[in-house]
């Protein structure tokens, strides 16, 4: 493994026991620190790279190696999926609850991570008394009450307005920068994943994997006159340009598939 790589995955195919394969041959390294975004089509395998990445799911073939042991992962999904009978806080507490750590000793962490999302307010509130966004939020603080060092996000803010996506948006650059954490953000969106990423990583229609890689070297965090600069827009239509590629490439085979 390359010195800066925290997580290599080689070669690997994800056939799902429908028969559905998810990826073939799918090779991609996570570097310590870094923004990666993965863009591709509905249905290329970006959800099931973050499910193998965090253990939740195991490869059917390839390897999927760590540096060291797995280090401490926070997941955000799609949707809040917060306990409508809880409060905020209550909400917030879940994972260390189930990791044996009482409220007591989980108040300072708790309040810590309300804090970093802006919703120190908001600790006694219930779900129903929130919007969409501070829903998420509340989503990113159960994230990041474990303190994580890699923060994986499977497109959290899809559902939200532009404007509250947009503010969403920065404010996750803030939290990465602030925390020094290494991000891997699944997005349908080429504007999204310029504007947050340090590296894009483009996936070919199913079966996933990946065909173009691009960097983006403007230092973060990135504001407005980034956005409505040439090199913004430069990195989108090249970014774009490999998306449409993507859709396009010839399918690929899995070993399973291969050998029958």
């Amino acid at each position: 493994m390359e010195a800066g790589t925290l997580a290599s995955l080689r070669g690997v195919d994800k056939i799902f026991a429908n028969g559905t394969t998810a990826l073939a041959g799918l090779n991609l390294d996570v570097c310590d620190g870094e923004f990666l975004s993965l863009l591709g089509p509905s249905g290329c395998g970006k959800s099931t790279v973050l499910r193998l990445l965090a253990g939740l799911t195991g490869a059917t073939h390839g390897s999927i190696q760590w540096r060291d042991e797995r280090p401490a992962l926070g997941f955000v999904f799609q949707e809040p999926t917060l306990m409508p009978w809880s409060s905020v806080a209550a909400n917030v507490w879940l994972p260390l609850r189930l990791a044996g750590v009482s409220r007591a000793q989980a108040q300072p962490r708790i309040d810590e991570a309300l804090e970093r999302v802006g919703l120190a307010g908001f600790a006694d509130a219930y779900p129903r008394e929130l919007s969409g966004g501070m829903k998420m939020r509340v989503s990113i603080a159960r994230a990041l009450v474990m303190r994580p060092q890699v923060l994986l996000m499977d497109e959290p803010f899809a559902a939200l307005d532009e404007i509250t996506r947009a503010k969403l948006n920065d404010d996750l650059v803030a939290l990465k920068c602030a925390l020094g954490a290494t991000v891997v953000f699944v997005t349908h969106s080429v504007y999204e994943s310029v504007s947050l990423s340090t590296r894009i990583v483009v996936m070919a229609a199913r079966p996933g994997r990946v065909v173009a890689e691009i960097c983006i070297d403007a230092p973060l965090p990135r504001d407005e006159e980034f956005r409505l600069g040439a090199d913004y827009a430069q990195k989108c239509r090249e970014t774009s340009a490999a998306l449409h590629g993507a859709m396009g490439a010839a399918p690929v085979r899995s070993r399973e598939e291969a050998r029958a």
